[in-house]
């Protein structure tokens, strides 16, 4: 009936990485810029317009990269700085718009639904893009549509600056001419898979009946025959940063090893790590607790480039724990909470330099899913 459609919004901060590196320094635009490892074993983790002409690409070895443009400047990724600029974009979304989901660290929905009857929905999120382009000088591209699928991948056909609106009734017709590639969550596996049946496009992968695809595909198969029809009926998800998860030991005796304080640090690191991937969120902030043998606690945190990887999250903790223990006294419990919560995944491209590491924690966290979360950890632990 008419006033009963969604209208939800995604917006897509444009090459939202080097954006910010050309906003510290302004001598590297319209130069091929490379974020990410320089070693032999670094990937491109986003790289400048002017880069991609040379046809380098995010996940590609940087040696491939650099023989592709010898010229091209390569920086180290700066996550501090990354989380700061997400924090400010965040904020100025959130004092505007009546419903804010963030889905990444560059990416947001933004449930219009009855907006238009007064502002019109298109333009009331070209002004959205064009406040937070005046405020911190990033550009963005938006999609317009029913819902978060097509919003999504709307907003990633018109790069740069690009502004696309999908008609209530014409989700079909723009997503058919497609490549499933463009379907959120389809990635190198599954697209082989498909395309060895001769599935290339959206509309070929939506003509196929959901039973065959779930027997190629397993129980995900019914949820990519919705995808490719357009059919997203997920709500968008107020924006809450400040949920946390959490965990502590009290010791049976008051300790002051320091073998056994850092190994109980790493094994409860480990244990939330895997709870955030598996949840599929990402922290923002590390929190520290002690608690010696009279009662005294402290606590000490540090904010972080959004991430849920061990390695990284271990790194932080332990840092806190040697500036924390400072009194040199037997010590409780020992705690550590993850807070700043934001829904999202871990990227390779985006922020790995190493793609063996991010390859080899994949399989760790796919036998704990399998034989459980005991089954499997570092040996600095047991």
């Amino acid at each position: 009936m008419p006033g009963s459609e969604r209208h939800i919004a995604h917006i897509d901060m444009d090459n939202f990485f080097v954006s910010i590196e050309q906003l510290r320094n302004s001598a590297l635009k319209g130069k091929p810029v490379l974020i990410g490892g320089s070693n032999d074993r670094g990937i491109v983790a986003a790289c400048s317009e002017e880069a991609r002409q040379f046809g380098i690409h995010t996940a590609m070895p940087m040696r491939v990269a650099q023989r592709l443009c010898k010229y091209a400047t390569i920086i180290k990724a700066d996550f501090e700085a990354y989380s700061k600029f997400s924090h400010v974009v965040t904020e100025i979304l959130k004092s505007e718009v009546p419903l804010l989901e963030k889905s990444n660290v560059d990416e947001y929905y933004i449930d219009l639904t009855g907006m238009d009857k007064f502002f019109g929905c298109k333009k009331f999120t070209h002004e959205l893009i064009r406040k937070v382009y005046k405020e911190c000088g990033l550009s963005s591209s938006f999609g317009l549509a029913s819902n978060k699928l097509v919003s999504k991948v709307a907003a990633g056909e018109d790069k740069p600056r690009g502004q696309l609106e999908i008609p209530f009734g014409f989700e079909k017709p723009f997503l058919n001419p497609l490549s499933i590639t463009k379907i959120p969550g389809v990635g190198e596996q599954t697209a082989f898979k498909l395309m060895k049946m001769g599935v290339e496009t959206i509309k070929v992968l939506s003509e196929v009946p959901a039973t065959i695809l779930c027997d190629v595909l397993g129980k995900v198969g019914h949820e990519l025959w919705r995808r490719a029809n357009g059919i997203d009926e997920s709500p968008v998800v107020p924006y809450q940063e400040e949920k946390s998860i959490s965990k502590e030991h009290v010791f049976q005796q008051d300790t002051i090893d320091m073998q056994l304080l850092t190994a109980e640090l790493v094994r409860m690191t480990e244990s939330l790590g895997f709870e955030l991937r598996t949840q599929k969120r990402l922290t923002g902030c590390v929190v520290l607790k002690l608690r010696y043998s009279d009662g005294d606690t402290h606590t000490l945190q540090r904010s972080i480039a959004y991430c849920n990887q061990d390695q990284q999250l271990i790194a932080v903790a332990k840092e806190l724990f040697q500036q924390l223990f400072t009194r040199r006294v037997l010590v409780r419990m020992i705690g550590i909470r993850f807070t700043h919560l934001i829904p999202g995944v871990y990227q390779i491209d985006l922020f790995s330099d190493d793609n063996e590491t991010i390859k080899l924690y994949q399989q760790i966290d796919s036998i704990k899913k399998r034989f459980g979360e005991g089954s499997l950890g570092r040996a600095s632990v047991i």
